[in-house]
């Protein structure tokens, strides 16, 4: 009967330390390894040296924090912050841009919305105008575009865009 109770015992402590040791939070991610967060927020991480390729279908978006497609581009999060840029006439200005794409300038008071595309955050905003923020050389400029131009058009004027929050490139 006593060796019932200490075998009984001992398996009571056994089933409250194993899920205890489960809920603990993740782990800061280790030098060279990928971790993936699925949608509802369970982690996997996988050793570099074990995974020859990663492979997306044809037309998959990437999203995160994702390596740019060019080693001298910043990365997406780089951009994530309180940006002071020039107005084109003399004065300053700031844009905010939040993690989950929301844009937000302080000139007006305006509201958008922004993407990371080929190393560069690119604004839309809810009035019409674009702005794109760049890295050209060591710095970062702010490209802005007039209601109805695109990206790719003649900007209406350049200045230098300066991060408040400062982060790894």
């Amino acid at each position: 009967m006593r060796k019932f109770l200490g075998l009984a015992a001992f398996s009571a402590l056994l089933s409250l330390a194993v899920p205890s040791s489960l809920a603990a939070p993740p782990a800061t991610p280790k030098a060279g390894t990928l971790v993936i967060v699925f949608k509802d927020g369970h982690r996997q991480s996988f050793n570099l040296a074990d995974i020859a390729r990663v492979e997306f279908p044809a037309g998959a978006a990437v999203v995160g924090d994702a390596a740019p497609a060019n080693p001298l581009w910043p990365s997406r999060i780089h951009f994530v912050g309180k940006w002071e840029v020039g107005d084109g006439n003399g004065g300053t200005f700031f844009i905010t841009l939040d993690e989950n794409g929301d844009a937000y300038r302080s000139l007006r008071e305006i509201h958008g919305a922004w993407k990371y595309v080929n190393g560069e955050a690119q604004i839309t905003w809810d009035d019409g105008p674009l702005d794109a923020i760049r890295k050209v050389g060591s710095k970062f400029q702010k490209f802005a575009y007039a209601k109805g131009k695109s990206f790719t058009d003649t900007p209406d004027n350049v200045t230098a865009a300066h991060t408040t929050t400062p982060r790894p490139i």
